[in-house]
């Protein structure tokens, strides 16, 4: 079964490398998605795959280094998987 979550990380999580971090951890997994900087500070992932991968990938991020940097995060299904190929780090 796929999933598709779009997950909000806010604490110390820009300027810190943070989203190449988690680039780095998505080469770990069969996922697609990506990450980036929001205007209020927060951080946005997109990832979709199979579900135990999804799980699993948002479970290594909380356990990594960056687990020091993140203060809350909050996590919504998405109904429909975004079109990524690969993991990438956004600039928009």
């Amino acid at each position: 079964m796929t999933a598709s979550v779009q997950v909000f990380y806010e604490g110390n999580v820009q300027g810190v490398g943070f989203r190449w971090s988690v680039r780095q951890v998505a080469k770990g997994f069969d996922i697609t998605g990506s990450v980036r900087n929001l205007p209020d500070g927060r951080v946005e992932l997109q990832a979709a795959g199979e579900e135990e991968e999804v799980r699993a990938f948002l479970e290594a991020i909380l356990n990594s280094e960056l687990r020091a940097h993140i203060k809350k995060h909050s996590e919504t299904a998405l109904p429909n998987p975004p079109a990524f190929r690969g993991f990438e780090i956004r600039h928009d």
